[in-house]
């Protein structure tokens, strides 16, 4: 547990946590709020151009060349004898929720006179590192809805895959465009005819904002989680307007 940020983690987990809680809190978070900033005139509904381009074998082929010619790294492209390609797509994690992994607590029980441990299957919940980014390795016709099964099964994520989305982030004249992919794209083409830039397309892995919370989608602990984070976000807003409304009187008082 912090004394700053009030961060909680399982002991096995500390090595996988990045958090500067040196300083007071809110003082770490400039950078995500200027990413918020840039985000707030974004156009979900407006796909590029690019998007809609349908390439035949050649061009996929010259594609393929022009993208392993532009990279700086070993991930390269590969077309495969059936027309087929495969590659790698680089996914950042921006979740605000926590997400449920497996737990096994051993217990004591008793089999034919003899003590012996038995496994109990248990769920715990936790908040993955912010900027937490993973490269997958995939086909050309690996939809949005597995890449995003292939990363909760990298981190052992046993929340229900509908809850997370896959998107597509791009920048153009200093403001930052969010679309939402649907589950049968395939983000590999959309890697390649975008080409290798990240300020072109990357991709983020969020929750899926459907407009209504599906609540009977979430188990018992993680609605309980749900209530206490709403709590403590209620007790700092209560905190921080009490502070305000003190300085205004005690500058009132002072102007008296």
């Amino acid at each position: 547990l912090s004394p700053d940020c009030n961060f909680t983690c399982h002991y096995r987990c500390r090595a996988l946590v990045r958090l500067d809680c040196s300083g007071p809190p809110g003082a770490g978070d400039e950078d995500d709020g200027d990413e918020q900033v840039l985000e707030k005139d974004t156009n979900v509904d407006e796909p590029s151009e690019w998007e809609k381009t349908e390439l035949d074998q050649t061009q996929v082929e010259q594609r393929i060349k022009e993208y392993n010619s532009q990279i700086n790294s070993n991930l390269f492209m590969s077309l495969n004898k059936d027309g087929s390609y495969t590659g790698f797509i680089k996914v950042q994690l921006k979740l605000v929720r926590p997400v449920s992994v497996p737990a096994t607590k051993r217990v004591p029980t008793l089999q034919a006179g003899r003590p012996h441990t038995q496994g109990v299957k248990r769920r715990t919940s936790f908040y993955l590192p912010k900027g937490t980014v993973k490269h997958l390795h995939i086909l050309s016709h690996t939809r949005a809805s597995e890449v995003i099964d292939a990363l909760l099964r990298k981190f052992t994520v046993v929340d229900n895959p509908r809850k997370f989305a896959l998107f597509e982030r791009s920048e153009k004249d200093e403001q930052v465009y969010l679309r939402k992919l649907g589950d049968e794209e395939q983000p590999l083409r959309l890697r390649l005819l975008a080409g290798p830039s990240e300020k072109v397309l990357s991709f983020v892995l969020k929750e899926n904002e459907t407009g209504e919370v599906n609540w009977d989608a979430f188990t018992l602990p993680e609605l309980h989680n749900f209530l206490r984070i709403l709590q403590r976000e209620e007790e700092e807003h209560v905190r921080r307007l009490r502070h305000r409304y003190a300085r205004c009187r005690q500058k009132m008082q002072e102007a008296l």
